[in-house]
């Protein structure tokens, strides 16, 4: 089993660090640490990112050293928690006004804009972590073969509830934002409501599918 690399971010918080590229098995392991983790004495917060996971403790109850070391001891003996996920589907309206880049998913995959819409939805996802905005969720499981890179130039505004892939993976813009990821679609179902007793729809662990609610090509 390959440990963590871990480095110091300032004098309070711990960065373990795991190599590219992101699997479910290892996003597991690090929601086990992140579990096991908050039991330590001085460790106050834990913070689950794509392959990391931050640890932000009190360095007057535990050193750097101390915590590192307890991470390296306990990190073999970890087993990968599986998170008991729900299970959402959301409605995408693929292409046209709402997907302006599906003809260029399309081009760079060689498959039709039709058959990307077919893979998309066909997916089985799982919720890896929120982050970028507030519930913004990075979705594993995308297939490989409609990888597409970022944009060239990002917009300066990206609809909210836009769906996109970005890389190897897809995910939902909640909110109205810039960024460089091939729209393809977009949902009616809101991602993030600050008002709401739980703010965001999905959490890590949650297993989404898509399904087409309508295509334009």
């Amino acid at each position: 089993m390959m440990l963590p690399r871990l480095h110091a971010l300032g004098d309070a918080a711990l960065l373990c660090e795991l190599p590219a590229p992101a699997t479910l098995a290892q996003q597991q392991q690090i929601w086990a640490l992140a579990i096991e983790a908050l039991q330590w004495r001085g460790v106050h917060e834990v913070l689950p990112g794509m392959n990391n996971l931050s640890l932000l403790f009190d360095p007057e109850q535990i050193d750097a050293a101390e915590l590192e070391m307890q991470v390296l001891s306990a990190w073999p003996q970890l087993a990968a928690t599986s998170i008991q996920g729900r299970e959402i589907e959301i409605p995408v309206a693929y292409g046209g006004e709402a997907g302006p880049d599906l003809a260029d998913v399309a081009a760079h995959t060689g498959l039709t804009p039709a058959e990307v819409v077919r893979r998309h939805s066909a997916g089985e996802y799982v919720v890896y972590l929120l982050g970028f905005l507030p519930g913004f969720a990075f979705l594993g499981g995308l297939a490989p073969e409609l990888a597409t890179p970022r944009r060239a130039e990002p917009r300066v505004a990206v609809p909210a509830r836009s769906v996109g892939i970005g890389g190897e993976q897809t995910g939902i813009y909640p909110l109205v934002s810039p960024g460089g990821w091939q729209l393809i679609g977009r949902t009616s179902l809101e991602l993030f409501d600050p008002r709401a007793d739980e703010p965001t729809l999905l959490r890590p662990g949650d297993r989404v599918r898509f399904f087409v609610e309508s295509v334009e090509v």
